[in-house]
């Protein structure tokens, strides 16, 4: 069957590499290093400014509401912003790696994931010795309104597909739309690349609140009336194309691969999350019954 569950290996980095960088929220100087790790780890962030080395599993329930951004929280210590180093990980269908950062956030780069799919393939993945056990989606389940909204359906093939609709009305970056099958290789060329964006008027306002004051707009996307300032698109729906980044990203947090049919319609975090929460949700009741 053309949607039948793939049961490949669980997958490690082969060895440990540093990405850094300055947080966008901060501005601050970050040092992320991605190490190997064993089967069933999965991924978990560890602070090593503090002094427990407190570890921080990338799992939904450790997830804590924030505003445009997906935070984790866990033994009284925080990391913020990891949406792109988790969709950099599961995008290239690494499961099992430990996140040592030296901050509570994670360096922006340039506003996508890809200094840390660089990082990855600078390093390498390996199989382990044990299979994933994907969440298989046999229903559909959605969340949602009218004017935004996500929902899974069973898979069109052994693993996710994305359809995203962007809708920001009249203005620059207006309607996208874009569908894709995701791999590593389809990750890597139409994902990984694309750019956090926000309007000028959002920019000034976290300035005015003392916030992101080391970015500026060579470093993501900064959206005046007529489109990015100083800067330019790397494909015509770049916002679309990281949408759909953060989805994958934020699914991740399910600790394990999601094969199904995704369809979005103005989804964000908030939105991918409580979708997530459904899913795992209706796993354990079958699971149970």
């Amino acid at each position: 069957m053309p949607n039948a569950p793939r049961f490949r290996p669980q997958r490690t980095i082969f060895k440990p590499v540093v990405i850094s960088g300055c947080g966008f929220w901060g501005g601050q100087e970050i040092e992320v290093t991605l190490l190997p790790a064993p089967v069933n780890a999965g991924v978990v962030f560890v602070r090593t400014d503090l002094e427990a080395g407190i570890r921080i599993p990338a799992l939904l329930t450790s997830r804590i509401e924030a505003s445009n951004r997906t935070n984790l929280y866990a033994a009284g210590a925080c990391v913020e912003m990891v949406e792109h180093v988790l969709s950099a990980l599961a995008g290239l269908e690494v499961d099992c790696a430990f996140v040592r950062v030296t901050s509570a956030e994670m360096p922006g780069l340039d506003g996508s994931a890809k200094g840390f799919v660089a990082g990855i393939d600078s390093v390498g993945i390996k199989d382990l010795d044990a299979p994933v056990n994907p969440i298989v989606v046999d229903q559909v389940i959605r969340v949602g309104d009218d004017a935004a909204w996500i929902e899974a359906s069973p898979p069109q093939f052994p693993g996710l597909s994305i359809d995203y609709q962007l809708d920001y009305g009249e203005g620059p970056i207006g309607q996208q739309a874009l569908s894709l099958c995701v791999t590593p290789q389809t990750y890597r060329e139409s994902l990984a690349s694309a750019r956090t964006f926000i309007s000028v008027a959002d920019a000034e306002q976290l300035r005015a609140t003392g916030r992101g004051l080391a970015v500026n707009p060579r470093d993501l996307l900064v959206f005046g009336p007529e489109g990015p300032l100083d800067n330019h698109l790397r494909w015509p729906d770049e916002c679309v194309r990281h949408k759909m980044l953060d989805v994958v990203g934020d699914l991740s947090l399910a600790g394990r691969p999601i094969h199904a049919h995704l369809r979005a319609y103005r989804s964000g975090h908030r939105l991918n999350a409580a979708l997530l929460a459904k899913l795992l949700t209706e796993c354990q009741l079958r699971a149970c019954a």
